[in-house]
Protein backbone atom coordinates (compact mmCIF):
# COMPACT_ATOMS: atom_id res chain seq x y z
CA UNK A 1 0.00 0.00 0.00
CA UNK A 2 1.31 3.40 -0.88
CA UNK A 3 1.09 6.10 1.78
CA UNK A 4 1.87 8.91 -0.58
CA UNK A 5 -0.60 11.78 -0.75
CA UNK A 6 -0.63 14.91 -2.81
CA UNK A 7 -0.39 18.23 -1.05
CA UNK A 8 -3.93 19.08 0.00
CA UNK A 9 -5.47 21.92 -1.94
CA UNK A 10 -9.11 22.90 -2.13
CA UNK A 11 -10.47 25.96 -3.87
CA UNK A 12 -12.97 27.84 -1.75
CA UNK A 13 -16.55 27.98 -3.09
CA UNK A 14 -16.39 31.76 -3.53
CA UNK A 15 -13.12 31.54 -5.41
CA UNK A 16 -14.52 28.79 -7.60
CA UNK A 17 -17.64 30.89 -8.21
CA UNK A 18 -15.50 33.85 -9.26
CA UNK A 19 -13.82 31.64 -11.86
CA UNK A 20 -17.25 31.32 -13.48
CA UNK A 21 -17.72 34.30 -15.84
CA UNK A 22 -21.36 34.82 -14.83
CA UNK A 23 -20.47 34.55 -11.16
CA UNK A 24 -17.62 37.01 -11.58
CA UNK A 25 -19.78 39.55 -13.43
CA UNK A 26 -22.56 39.23 -10.86
CA UNK A 27 -20.05 39.64 -8.01
CA UNK A 28 -18.58 42.78 -9.55
CA UNK A 29 -22.03 44.31 -10.07
CA UNK A 30 -23.17 43.52 -6.53
CA UNK A 31 -19.92 44.81 -5.09
CA UNK A 32 -20.25 48.07 -7.00
CA UNK A 33 -23.88 48.55 -5.92
CA UNK A 34 -23.07 47.75 -2.30
CA UNK A 35 -20.01 50.02 -2.24
CA UNK A 36 -22.01 52.79 -3.88
CA UNK A 37 -24.62 52.52 -1.14
CA UNK A 38 -22.03 52.44 1.66
CA UNK A 39 -20.14 55.38 0.18
CA UNK A 40 -23.29 57.38 -0.64
CA UNK A 41 -22.38 60.34 1.64
CA UNK A 42 -19.09 60.73 -0.21
CA UNK A 43 -20.34 59.99 -3.73
CA UNK A 44 -23.70 61.73 -3.78
CA UNK A 45 -23.37 65.27 -5.20
CA UNK A 46 -26.32 66.56 -3.16
CA UNK A 47 -28.27 65.83 -0.02
CA UNK A 48 -31.01 63.40 -1.14
CA UNK A 49 -33.64 65.59 0.55
CA UNK A 50 -32.43 68.83 -1.03
CA UNK A 51 -35.10 70.44 -3.24
CA UNK A 52 -34.36 72.73 -6.20
CA UNK A 53 -37.65 74.14 -7.45
CA UNK A 54 -36.32 74.74 -10.96
CA UNK A 55 -35.22 71.09 -11.28
CA UNK A 56 -38.65 69.46 -10.93
CA UNK A 57 -38.73 66.55 -13.40
CA UNK A 58 -35.64 68.02 -15.05
CA UNK A 59 -33.80 66.15 -17.77
CA UNK A 60 -30.22 65.01 -17.10
CA UNK A 61 -27.76 67.91 -17.24
CA UNK A 62 -24.43 69.00 -15.76
CA UNK A 63 -25.93 69.55 -12.29
CA UNK A 64 -28.34 66.64 -12.07
CA UNK A 65 -26.60 63.86 -13.99
CA UNK A 66 -29.70 61.64 -13.90
CA UNK A 67 -32.20 64.48 -13.85
CA UNK A 68 -34.56 65.61 -11.11
CA UNK A 69 -37.61 63.92 -9.57
CA UNK A 70 -41.12 65.28 -9.10
CA UNK A 71 -40.03 67.37 -6.11
CA UNK A 72 -36.83 68.73 -7.65
CA UNK A 73 -34.45 66.34 -5.85
CA UNK A 74 -31.36 64.84 -7.49
CA UNK A 75 -32.10 61.34 -8.83
CA UNK A 76 -28.46 60.24 -8.62
CA UNK A 77 -28.13 61.19 -4.96
CA UNK A 78 -31.39 59.46 -4.09
CA UNK A 79 -30.38 56.38 -6.08
CA UNK A 80 -27.11 56.09 -4.10
CA UNK A 81 -28.76 56.57 -0.72
CA UNK A 82 -31.61 54.33 -1.83
CA UNK A 83 -29.17 51.46 -2.42
CA UNK A 84 -28.10 51.62 1.22
CA UNK A 85 -31.62 51.69 2.62
CA UNK A 86 -32.90 49.03 0.22
CA UNK A 87 -30.06 46.63 1.12
CA UNK A 88 -30.64 47.18 4.84
CA UNK A 89 -34.32 46.31 4.49
CA UNK A 90 -33.56 43.20 2.42
CA UNK A 91 -30.84 42.12 4.85
CA UNK A 92 -33.27 42.37 7.78
CA UNK A 93 -35.79 40.07 6.12
CA UNK A 94 -33.12 37.57 5.02
CA UNK A 95 -31.46 37.40 8.45
CA UNK A 96 -34.79 36.98 10.27
CA UNK A 97 -36.02 34.33 7.82
CA UNK A 98 -32.75 32.39 7.85
CA UNK A 99 -32.27 32.49 11.61
CA UNK A 100 -35.77 31.19 12.29
CA UNK A 101 -36.13 28.81 9.35
CA UNK A 102 -32.64 27.28 9.26
CA UNK A 103 -32.43 26.83 13.03
CA UNK A 104 -35.85 25.20 13.26
CA UNK A 105 -35.17 23.10 10.16
CA UNK A 106 -31.86 21.79 11.51
CA UNK A 107 -33.36 20.58 14.78
CA UNK A 108 -36.63 19.35 13.28
CA UNK A 109 -34.83 17.38 10.58
CA UNK A 110 -32.27 15.94 12.98
CA UNK A 111 -34.52 14.98 15.88
CA UNK A 112 -37.87 14.53 14.12
CA UNK A 113 -40.77 13.26 16.23
CA UNK A 114 -42.92 15.76 18.15
CA UNK A 115 -40.63 18.75 17.54
CA UNK A 116 -40.75 18.11 13.82
CA UNK A 117 -44.54 17.80 13.91
CA UNK A 118 -45.08 21.02 15.87
CA UNK A 119 -42.65 23.13 13.82
CA UNK A 120 -44.14 21.79 10.59
CA UNK A 121 -47.61 22.86 11.73
CA UNK A 122 -46.34 26.34 12.56
CA UNK A 123 -44.57 26.60 9.19
CA UNK A 124 -47.69 25.49 7.34
CA UNK A 125 -49.72 28.09 9.23
CA UNK A 126 -47.30 30.88 8.32
CA UNK A 127 -47.28 29.83 4.68
CA UNK A 128 -51.07 30.00 4.62
CA UNK A 129 -51.04 33.68 5.61
CA UNK A 130 -51.33 36.21 2.74
CA UNK A 131 -48.09 38.14 3.10
CA UNK A 132 -49.20 41.42 1.57
CA UNK A 133 -52.37 41.61 3.67
CA UNK A 134 -50.38 40.84 6.84
CA UNK A 135 -47.85 43.56 5.98
CA UNK A 136 -50.62 46.05 5.30
CA UNK A 137 -52.18 45.23 8.67
CA UNK A 138 -48.87 45.68 10.47
CA UNK A 139 -48.29 48.94 8.65
CA UNK A 140 -51.60 50.23 9.93
CA UNK A 141 -50.88 49.03 13.47
CA UNK A 142 -47.17 49.85 13.85
CA UNK A 143 -46.57 52.81 11.60
CA UNK A 144 -44.48 53.56 8.53
CA UNK A 145 -41.21 51.84 9.49
CA UNK A 146 -40.20 49.83 6.44
CA UNK A 147 -37.53 48.05 8.49
CA UNK A 148 -40.12 46.70 10.93
CA UNK A 149 -42.25 45.62 7.99
CA UNK A 150 -39.28 43.74 6.50
CA UNK A 151 -38.68 41.98 9.84
CA UNK A 152 -42.30 40.80 9.77
CA UNK A 153 -41.83 39.77 6.16
CA UNK A 154 -38.77 37.75 7.22
CA UNK A 155 -40.95 35.79 9.65
CA UNK A 156 -43.41 35.07 6.84
CA UNK A 157 -40.54 33.89 4.62
CA UNK A 158 -38.98 31.61 7.26
CA UNK A 159 -41.08 28.51 6.31
CA UNK A 160 -39.22 28.40 2.99
CA UNK A 161 -35.91 28.08 4.82
CA UNK A 162 -37.46 25.65 7.31
CA UNK A 163 -38.84 23.24 4.71
CA UNK A 164 -35.65 23.31 2.63
CA UNK A 165 -33.34 22.81 5.60
CA UNK A 166 -35.52 20.13 7.20
CA UNK A 167 -35.63 18.15 3.95
CA UNK A 168 -31.87 18.44 3.47
CA UNK A 169 -31.10 17.42 7.04
CA UNK A 170 -33.36 14.39 6.79
CA UNK A 171 -31.43 13.29 3.71
CA UNK A 172 -27.96 13.62 5.27
CA UNK A 173 -28.52 12.86 8.96
CA UNK A 174 -28.14 9.15 8.15
CA UNK A 175 -24.82 9.46 6.36
CA UNK A 176 -22.13 7.10 7.57
CA UNK A 177 -19.87 9.98 8.56
CA UNK A 178 -22.66 11.34 10.78
CA UNK A 179 -22.89 7.93 12.46
CA UNK A 180 -19.10 7.98 12.77
CA UNK A 181 -19.30 11.36 14.51
CA UNK A 182 -21.86 9.95 16.97
CA UNK A 183 -19.71 6.90 17.63
CA UNK A 184 -16.67 9.10 18.25
CA UNK A 185 -18.50 10.72 21.15
CA UNK A 186 -19.54 14.07 19.65
CA UNK A 187 -22.72 15.66 21.00
CA UNK A 188 -25.79 16.37 18.89
CA UNK A 189 -25.31 20.15 18.86
CA UNK A 190 -21.73 19.83 17.67
CA UNK A 191 -22.74 17.38 14.94
CA UNK A 192 -25.56 19.66 13.79
CA UNK A 193 -23.43 22.81 13.65
CA UNK A 194 -20.20 21.36 12.25
CA UNK A 195 -21.21 18.45 10.06
CA UNK A 196 -24.86 18.69 9.08
CA UNK A 197 -25.01 22.47 8.62
CA UNK A 198 -21.98 22.43 6.34
CA UNK A 199 -23.42 19.53 4.36
CA UNK A 200 -26.67 21.40 3.62
CA UNK A 201 -25.22 24.87 3.14
CA UNK A 202 -25.18 24.86 -0.68
CA UNK A 203 -28.97 24.82 -1.24
CA UNK A 204 -29.40 27.27 1.64
CA UNK A 205 -27.12 29.71 -0.22
CA UNK A 206 -29.36 29.68 -3.27
CA UNK A 207 -32.37 30.14 -0.98
CA UNK A 208 -30.70 33.21 0.54
CA UNK A 209 -30.32 34.74 -2.91
CA UNK A 210 -33.95 34.02 -3.77
CA UNK A 211 -35.20 35.52 -0.50
CA UNK A 212 -32.92 38.55 -0.90
CA UNK A 213 -34.28 39.19 -4.39
CA UNK A 214 -37.88 38.71 -3.24
CA UNK A 215 -37.27 41.05 -0.31
CA UNK A 216 -35.93 43.80 -2.55
CA UNK A 217 -38.91 43.47 -4.89
CA UNK A 218 -41.49 43.32 -2.06
CA UNK A 219 -39.88 46.23 -0.24
CA UNK A 220 -40.00 48.28 -3.43
CA UNK A 221 -43.62 47.22 -3.92
CA UNK A 222 -44.62 48.30 -0.41
CA UNK A 223 -42.93 51.66 -0.87
CA UNK A 224 -44.52 52.00 -4.29
CA UNK A 225 -47.88 51.63 -2.54
CA UNK A 226 -46.90 54.42 -0.19
CA UNK A 227 -46.21 52.21 2.86
CA UNK A 228 -42.82 53.68 3.59
CA UNK A 229 -41.32 56.79 5.08
CA UNK A 230 -41.28 59.45 2.34
CA UNK A 231 -38.29 61.17 4.00
CA UNK A 232 -36.11 58.04 3.59
CA UNK A 233 -34.77 57.62 0.03
CA UNK A 234 -35.34 54.11 -1.35
CA UNK A 235 -35.63 52.59 -4.79
CA UNK A 236 -39.30 51.80 -4.20
CA UNK A 237 -39.97 55.40 -3.19
CA UNK A 238 -38.25 56.59 -6.34
CA UNK A 239 -40.49 54.28 -8.39
CA UNK A 240 -43.57 55.73 -6.72
CA UNK A 241 -42.50 59.28 -7.53
CA UNK A 242 -41.59 58.29 -11.11
CA UNK A 243 -45.02 56.74 -11.76
CA UNK A 244 -46.75 59.79 -10.31
CA UNK A 245 -44.95 61.82 -12.99
CA UNK A 246 -44.81 59.15 -15.68
CA UNK A 247 -46.27 61.34 -18.45
CA UNK A 248 -44.05 64.29 -17.57
CA UNK A 249 -40.66 62.63 -17.00
CA UNK A 250 -40.66 59.09 -18.32
CA UNK A 251 -36.89 58.75 -17.89
CA UNK A 252 -37.16 58.79 -14.09
CA UNK A 253 -38.65 55.31 -14.00
CA UNK A 254 -35.57 53.82 -15.62
CA UNK A 255 -33.08 54.47 -12.80
CA UNK A 256 -34.75 52.66 -9.89
CA UNK A 257 -36.19 50.03 -12.24
CA UNK A 258 -32.76 49.18 -13.66
CA UNK A 259 -31.19 49.23 -10.18
CA UNK A 260 -33.75 46.73 -8.84
CA UNK A 261 -33.60 44.48 -11.93
CA UNK A 262 -29.82 44.35 -12.16
CA UNK A 263 -29.36 43.78 -8.42
CA UNK A 264 -31.90 40.94 -8.21
CA UNK A 265 -30.52 39.26 -11.35
CA UNK A 266 -26.96 39.52 -10.00
CA UNK A 267 -28.00 37.96 -6.70
CA UNK A 268 -29.50 34.97 -8.49
CA UNK A 269 -26.51 34.51 -10.81
CA UNK A 270 -23.97 34.74 -7.98
CA UNK A 271 -25.90 32.32 -5.78
CA UNK A 272 -26.15 29.80 -8.61
CA UNK A 273 -22.41 30.04 -9.18
CA UNK A 274 -21.66 29.56 -5.49
CA UNK A 275 -24.12 26.67 -5.33
CA UNK A 276 -22.45 24.95 -8.30
CA UNK A 277 -19.03 25.39 -6.70
CA UNK A 278 -20.26 23.93 -3.40
CA UNK A 279 -21.98 20.91 -4.92
CA UNK A 280 -20.26 17.56 -4.65
CA UNK A 281 -19.57 15.08 -1.88
CA UNK A 282 -23.25 14.29 -1.27
CA UNK A 283 -23.60 10.59 -0.50
CA UNK A 284 -26.41 8.11 -0.80
CA UNK A 285 -28.99 7.97 1.93
CA UNK A 286 -28.88 5.27 4.57
CA UNK A 287 -31.19 4.45 7.41
CA UNK A 288 -31.48 6.92 10.27
CA UNK A 289 -30.45 5.86 13.78
CA UNK A 290 -33.00 6.24 16.54
CA UNK A 291 -33.10 5.24 20.16
CA UNK A 292 -34.32 1.74 20.82
CA UNK A 293 -36.67 0.52 23.53
CA UNK A 294 -36.33 -2.69 25.49
CA UNK A 295 -37.16 -4.71 28.55
CA UNK A 296 -33.91 -5.65 30.28
CA UNK A 297 -33.46 -9.26 31.34
CA UNK A 298 -31.95 -9.94 34.73
CA UNK A 299 -29.03 -12.32 34.91
CA UNK A 300 -25.69 -12.91 36.53
CA UNK A 301 -22.82 -10.58 35.72
CA UNK A 302 -19.57 -12.22 34.66
CA UNK A 303 -16.72 -10.17 36.23
CA UNK A 304 -14.43 -11.23 33.37
CA UNK A 305 -16.88 -9.99 30.72
CA UNK A 306 -16.72 -6.56 29.15
CA UNK A 307 -19.94 -7.19 27.19
CA UNK A 308 -22.85 -9.55 27.78
CA UNK A 309 -25.89 -9.96 25.56
CA UNK A 310 -28.79 -12.00 26.89
CA UNK A 311 -31.79 -13.01 24.75
CA UNK A 312 -31.46 -9.86 22.64
CA UNK A 313 -34.33 -9.31 20.21
CA UNK A 314 -34.14 -6.49 17.65
CA UNK A 315 -37.08 -5.79 15.35
CA UNK A 316 -38.30 -3.38 12.67
CA UNK A 317 -41.90 -2.44 11.87
CA UNK A 318 -43.62 -3.85 8.81
CA UNK A 319 -47.20 -4.23 7.63
CA UNK A 320 -47.81 -7.21 9.89
CA UNK A 321 -46.40 -5.53 13.03
CA UNK A 322 -42.77 -6.24 13.92
CA UNK A 323 -40.21 -8.23 11.96
CA UNK A 324 -37.44 -9.67 14.13
CA UNK A 325 -33.95 -9.38 12.64
CA UNK A 326 -32.07 -10.43 15.78
CA UNK A 327 -33.81 -13.29 17.57
CA UNK A 328 -32.74 -14.01 21.14
CA UNK A 329 -28.98 -13.54 20.74
CA UNK A 330 -26.82 -14.32 23.78
CA UNK A 331 -23.05 -13.95 23.84
CA UNK A 332 -20.23 -12.92 26.17
CA UNK A 333 -17.10 -10.98 25.21
CA UNK A 334 -14.35 -11.19 27.81
CA UNK A 335 -11.82 -8.49 28.63
CA UNK A 336 -8.90 -8.50 26.22
CA UNK A 337 -10.60 -11.02 23.94
CA UNK A 338 -10.97 -10.86 20.17
CA UNK A 339 -14.48 -12.10 19.46
CA UNK A 340 -15.63 -12.98 15.95
CA UNK A 341 -19.23 -12.60 14.84
CA UNK A 342 -19.50 -14.49 11.56
CA UNK A 343 -22.28 -15.35 9.16
CA UNK A 344 -23.59 -14.70 5.69
CA UNK A 345 -25.04 -11.35 4.64
CA UNK A 346 -28.39 -10.66 6.31
CA UNK A 347 -27.73 -12.95 9.24
CA UNK A 348 -28.07 -10.10 11.78
CA UNK A 349 -24.40 -9.50 12.60
CA UNK A 350 -24.37 -5.76 11.96
CA UNK A 351 -27.75 -5.24 13.62
CA UNK A 352 -26.41 -6.89 16.75
CA UNK A 353 -23.39 -4.60 16.69
CA UNK A 354 -25.54 -1.51 16.10
CA UNK A 355 -27.76 -2.49 19.04
CA UNK A 356 -24.65 -2.43 21.25
CA UNK A 357 -23.73 0.98 19.86
CA UNK A 358 -27.25 2.39 20.16
CA UNK A 359 -27.32 3.16 16.45
CA UNK A 360 -30.19 1.06 15.16
CA UNK A 361 -31.66 2.20 11.88
CA UNK A 362 -34.94 4.12 11.56
CA UNK A 363 -37.77 2.25 13.25
CA UNK A 364 -35.49 -0.29 14.90
CA UNK A 365 -36.28 -1.31 18.48
CA UNK A 366 -34.92 -3.67 21.07
CA UNK A 367 -38.09 -5.56 21.90
CA UNK A 368 -36.55 -7.59 24.70
CA UNK A 369 -33.27 -8.75 26.11
CA UNK A 370 -30.28 -7.31 27.88
CA UNK A 371 -27.11 -5.49 26.82
CA UNK A 372 -24.61 -5.16 29.68
CA UNK A 373 -21.38 -3.32 29.09
CA UNK A 374 -18.97 -3.64 32.02
CA UNK A 375 -21.97 -4.25 34.27
CA UNK A 376 -23.95 -1.27 32.92
CA UNK A 377 -27.37 -2.15 31.51
CA UNK A 378 -27.89 -0.35 28.19
CA UNK A 379 -31.05 -1.97 26.84
CA UNK A 380 -34.11 0.04 27.78
CA UNK A 381 -32.14 3.17 28.61
CA UNK A 382 -32.18 6.44 26.73
CA UNK A 383 -29.58 7.68 24.28
CA UNK A 384 -27.72 9.48 27.07
CA UNK A 385 -26.26 6.18 28.25
CA UNK A 386 -24.97 5.31 24.80
CA UNK A 387 -23.56 8.81 24.30
CA UNK A 388 -21.62 8.50 27.55
CA UNK A 389 -19.90 5.36 26.20
CA UNK A 390 -19.58 5.90 22.44
CA UNK A 391 -16.17 7.23 21.55
CA UNK A 392 -15.02 6.95 25.14
CA UNK A 393 -15.27 3.29 26.07
CA UNK A 394 -16.86 1.77 22.97
CA UNK A 395 -15.35 2.57 19.57
CA UNK A 396 -16.37 1.56 16.08
CA UNK A 397 -14.53 0.88 12.82
CA UNK A 398 -16.92 0.77 9.82
CA UNK A 399 -16.69 -1.29 6.66
CA UNK A 400 -16.80 1.65 4.23
CA UNK A 401 -13.93 3.94 5.22
CA UNK A 402 -14.42 6.62 2.57
CA UNK A 403 -18.13 7.03 3.38
CA UNK A 404 -17.38 7.53 7.07
CA UNK A 405 -15.13 10.54 6.60
CA UNK A 406 -16.82 13.92 6.22
CA UNK A 407 -15.76 15.32 2.81
CA UNK A 408 -16.08 18.89 4.12
CA UNK A 409 -13.24 18.61 6.65
CA UNK A 410 -9.58 17.70 6.57
CA UNK A 411 -8.45 14.43 8.16
CA UNK A 412 -6.77 16.28 11.02
CA UNK A 413 -9.94 18.16 11.96
CA UNK A 414 -11.92 14.91 12.09
CA UNK A 415 -9.33 13.24 14.30
CA UNK A 416 -8.78 16.09 16.74
CA UNK A 417 -12.43 17.07 17.22
CA UNK A 418 -13.43 13.90 19.16
CA UNK A 419 -10.31 14.08 21.32
CA UNK A 420 -11.09 17.69 22.23
CA UNK A 421 -14.73 16.88 22.97
CA UNK A 422 -14.24 13.54 24.75
CA UNK A 423 -10.82 13.81 26.39
CA UNK A 424 -10.85 17.57 26.93
CA UNK A 425 -7.50 18.03 25.17
CA UNK A 426 -6.41 21.37 23.80
CA UNK A 427 -6.14 21.75 20.04
CA UNK A 428 -2.35 21.48 20.18
CA UNK A 429 -2.48 18.37 22.39
CA UNK A 430 -5.09 16.75 20.16
CA UNK A 431 -2.99 17.45 17.06
CA UNK A 432 0.11 15.96 18.66
CA UNK A 433 -1.80 12.81 19.63
CA UNK A 434 -3.42 12.57 16.18
CA UNK A 435 -0.03 12.75 14.46
CA UNK A 436 1.32 10.13 16.85
CA UNK A 437 -1.60 7.80 16.12
CA UNK A 438 -1.34 8.32 12.36
CA UNK A 439 2.26 7.22 12.58
CA UNK A 440 1.31 4.36 14.88
CA UNK A 441 -1.19 2.95 12.36
CA UNK A 442 1.51 2.77 9.70
CA UNK A 443 1.11 5.97 7.69
CA UNK A 444 4.57 7.02 6.65
CA UNK A 445 3.86 10.75 6.37
CA UNK A 446 1.38 11.61 9.16
CA UNK A 447 1.70 15.37 8.62
CA UNK A 448 0.60 15.16 4.99
CA UNK A 449 -2.33 12.86 5.81
CA UNK A 450 -3.33 15.15 8.70
CA UNK A 451 -3.65 18.07 6.25
CA UNK A 452 -5.39 16.06 3.51
CA UNK A 453 -9.08 15.88 2.63
CA UNK A 454 -10.68 12.40 2.41
CA UNK A 455 -10.71 12.40 -1.39
CA UNK A 456 -6.92 12.79 -1.38
CA UNK A 457 -6.16 9.48 0.32
CA UNK A 458 -6.68 5.84 -0.67
CA UNK A 459 -9.18 3.43 0.84
CA UNK A 460 -6.49 1.63 2.80
CA UNK A 461 -5.21 4.89 4.23
CA UNK A 462 -8.77 5.94 5.09
CA UNK A 463 -9.27 2.68 7.00
CA UNK A 464 -6.08 3.32 8.96
CA UNK A 465 -7.28 6.85 9.71
CA UNK A 466 -10.57 5.47 11.08
CA UNK A 467 -8.71 2.93 13.20
CA UNK A 468 -6.53 5.72 14.57
CA UNK A 469 -9.65 7.72 15.40
CA UNK A 470 -11.31 4.69 17.02
CA UNK A 471 -8.42 4.05 19.44
CA UNK A 472 -7.66 7.73 20.06
CA UNK A 473 -9.76 7.85 23.24
CA UNK A 474 -8.45 4.52 24.64
CA UNK A 475 -11.66 2.46 24.36
CA UNK A 476 -12.29 -0.75 26.28
CA UNK A 477 -14.21 -2.31 23.39
CA UNK A 478 -13.64 -1.87 19.66
CA UNK A 479 -16.33 -3.07 17.24
CA UNK A 480 -14.90 -3.59 13.74
CA UNK A 481 -17.62 -4.13 11.14
CA UNK A 482 -16.13 -5.87 8.08
CA UNK A 483 -12.92 -3.83 8.48
CA UNK A 484 -11.24 -5.34 5.41
CA UNK A 485 -14.13 -5.81 2.97
CA UNK A 486 -13.36 -2.88 0.66
CA UNK A 487 -9.58 -3.45 0.64
CA UNK A 488 -7.30 -5.55 -1.54
CA UNK A 489 -5.66 -8.68 -0.13
CA UNK A 490 -2.33 -7.06 0.75
CA UNK A 491 -3.93 -4.14 2.53
CA UNK A 492 -6.32 -6.54 4.33
CA UNK A 493 -3.36 -8.37 5.84
CA UNK A 494 -1.76 -5.09 6.91
CA UNK A 495 -4.98 -3.89 8.57
CA UNK A 496 -5.41 -7.18 10.43
CA UNK A 497 -1.82 -7.01 11.67
CA UNK A 498 -2.45 -3.44 12.80
CA UNK A 499 -5.61 -4.40 14.70
CA UNK A 500 -3.79 -7.29 16.36
CA UNK A 501 -0.91 -5.04 17.44
CA UNK A 502 -3.25 -2.31 18.75
CA UNK A 503 -5.31 -4.87 20.68
CA UNK A 504 -2.18 -6.10 22.41
CA UNK A 505 -0.91 -2.57 23.03
CA UNK A 506 -4.14 -1.11 24.46
CA UNK A 507 -5.47 -4.31 26.04
CA UNK A 508 -8.91 -3.70 24.59
CA UNK A 509 -11.52 -6.24 23.58
CA UNK A 510 -12.44 -6.44 19.89
CA UNK A 511 -15.59 -7.67 18.19
CA UNK A 512 -14.95 -8.40 14.52
CA UNK A 513 -18.12 -8.60 12.44
CA UNK A 514 -17.27 -10.48 9.26
CA UNK A 515 -18.22 -13.17 6.79
CA UNK A 516 -14.55 -13.91 6.04
CA UNK A 517 -13.33 -17.08 7.76
CA UNK A 518 -9.75 -16.14 6.96
CA UNK A 519 -10.12 -13.03 9.15
CA UNK A 520 -11.70 -15.18 11.86
CA UNK A 521 -8.87 -17.71 11.80
CA UNK A 522 -6.21 -15.02 11.84
CA UNK A 523 -7.62 -12.76 14.55
CA UNK A 524 -10.23 -14.29 16.82
CA UNK A 525 -10.06 -16.15 20.11
CA UNK A 526 -13.77 -17.01 20.18
CA UNK A 527 -16.28 -17.18 17.34
CA UNK A 528 -20.07 -16.99 17.23
CA UNK A 529 -21.81 -18.14 14.04
CA UNK A 530 -25.07 -16.35 13.19
CA UNK A 531 -27.85 -17.50 10.91
CA UNK A 532 -31.13 -15.65 10.26
CA UNK A 533 -30.82 -13.58 13.41
CA UNK A 534 -29.83 -16.38 15.79
CA UNK A 535 -26.52 -17.73 17.05
CA UNK A 536 -26.20 -21.37 16.08
CA UNK A 537 -22.75 -22.08 17.49
CA UNK A 538 -20.17 -20.48 19.79
CA UNK A 539 -16.73 -22.02 20.10
CA UNK A 540 -13.05 -21.32 20.34
CA UNK A 541 -11.51 -20.62 16.97
CA UNK A 542 -9.50 -23.85 16.77
CA UNK A 543 -12.46 -25.93 17.85
CA UNK A 544 -14.72 -24.22 15.32
CA UNK A 545 -12.42 -25.05 12.43
CA UNK A 546 -11.43 -28.54 13.52
CA UNK A 547 -14.66 -29.76 15.16
CA UNK A 548 -17.69 -27.70 13.99
CA UNK A 549 -20.84 -29.05 15.63
CA UNK A 550 -23.64 -27.30 13.76
CA UNK A 551 -24.62 -28.24 10.24
CA UNK A 552 -24.78 -24.57 9.15
CA UNK A 553 -21.21 -23.98 10.37
CA UNK A 554 -19.99 -27.01 8.45
CA UNK A 555 -21.82 -25.77 5.37
CA UNK A 556 -20.12 -22.34 5.57
CA UNK A 557 -16.72 -23.95 6.02
CA UNK A 558 -17.32 -26.28 3.09
CA UNK A 559 -18.07 -23.24 0.92
CA UNK A 560 -14.64 -21.72 1.51
CA UNK A 561 -12.35 -24.65 2.39
CA UNK A 562 -11.29 -27.77 0.57
CA UNK A 563 -9.11 -29.33 3.28
CA UNK A 564 -10.38 -32.06 5.57
CA UNK A 565 -11.83 -30.69 8.82
CA UNK A 566 -8.86 -31.67 10.94
CA UNK A 567 -6.47 -29.53 8.82
CA UNK A 568 -8.77 -26.57 8.18
CA UNK A 569 -7.78 -24.29 11.01
CA UNK A 570 -4.04 -24.21 10.32
CA UNK A 571 -4.66 -23.95 6.60
CA UNK A 572 -6.96 -20.93 6.87
CA UNK A 573 -4.78 -19.15 9.37
CA UNK A 574 -1.73 -19.67 7.22
CA UNK A 575 -3.54 -18.50 4.07
CA UNK A 576 -4.85 -15.37 5.74
CA UNK A 577 -1.37 -14.37 6.79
Amino acid sequence: MSNHTTEPHRISPLRAAFSNPLGLIASVILALVLLAGLAAPALAPYDPAKVMIFKVNALPDAEYLLGGDGSGRDNLSRLLYGARNTFIGAAISVVVAAMIGVTAGLFAGYYGRSFDTITSWVADGLMALPAIIVLLAFFQALGSSIYLSMAVFGILLSPGFFRLTRSLVRSVRNELYIDAARVSGLGDLRIILRHILLAVRAPVVIQVSIVAGISIVVQAGLEFLGLGDASVPTWGGMLQDAFDNLYTAQQNVYWPGLAISITVASLVLLANSVRDAMQGGMRPRLSAPIQAQSNPVNGSIDPQAILQLRDLVVAYPDRQGWRNVVKGVSLTVKRGEVFGLVGESGSGKTQTAFAVLGLLSAGGRILSGSIRFDGIELAGGDDTQFKALRGRRIAYVPQEPMSNLDPSFKIGDQLTEPMQAVLGLSRAQAKARALELLGRVGLRDPERVFKAYPHQISGGMAQRVLIAGAVSCNPDLLIADEPTTALDVTVQAEVLDLLRDLQAEFGMSIIIVTHNFGVVADMCDTVAVMREGTIVEVAGTRDLFTRPTHEYTRMLLDCVLDDPPVRRYSGVAEASR
